[in-house]
């Protein structure tokens, strides 16, 4: 499964360096986030799977999107759209774990119904992808973008405690904010040696 995931890191690296790095960098927020709500090691390797791979299916976009310097038109975003189901359907055809696939389909839907693909709701949702929802935020919005550079990580964050509308899991928020604002947390991307030491202190 490691050989499988190091392959597709490597593909969406020669596609789109920028996405490949962020993925990383969402693993490391995810997998912090995940260890703070108590989760066992099976379970943190499952969320460090599906959050380097979350974006995978965007190697089924063309790169003028992905790249693009300017705000998406409504096509181009509806387009963008559907990598989280793209990405779905690839690892289920590897045959990854069935919860890996999940995660990765649900990690753009919120619970307030307003996400993407299927406007999923609350419980509907699973945990790992409401984690892995809100570290993507975090980071999309603190990293440089084709399109604008990146915002401070106050702002980042602001955007997940201002959610007057429930978008995002309240517990897997506050632990977020926590994190950044107590503990001195900052993103980073994740590396192998980290994988391993994570393992033994589990």
């Amino acid at each position: 499964m490691e050989k499988i995931v190091n392959a597709l890191i490597a593909a969406i690296e020669i596609w789109d360096p920028y996405t490949a790095g962020h993925q990383k960098r969402v693993a490391t927020l995810s997998l912090a986030i995940s260890r703070e709500m108590g989760f066992k090691q099976k379970r943190l390797d499952t969320m460090r799977i599906a959050s380097l791979l979350h974006d995978i299916g965007k190697i089924n976009l063309p790169t003028e999107i992905l790249c693009k310097p300017g705000k998406l038109a409504t096509c181009e975003f509806n387009l963008m759209k559907i990598h989280s189901e793209a990405g779905y359907q690839i690892l289920k055809k590897i045959h990854f774990p069935d919860k890996i696939a999940n995660i990765v389909l649900q990690h753009h839907e919120s619970s307030d119904g307003s996400g993407y693909p299927h406007g999923l709701k609350g419980d509907e949702i699973c945990i790992e992808a409401k984690i892995l929802h809100i570290a993507d935020v975090v980071e999309a919005i603190s990293a440089n973008r084709p399109y604008r550079p990146a915002y401070e990580i106050n702002e980042a964050l602001a955007e997940i405690e201002n959610d007057t509308d429930g978008k995002y899991d309240p517990v897997a928020r506050d632990i977020c904010l926590d994190l950044f604002r107590s503990k001195n947390f900052q993103i980073k991307e994740i590396q192998m040696r980290d994988v391993e030491r994570s393992k033994k202190k589990g």
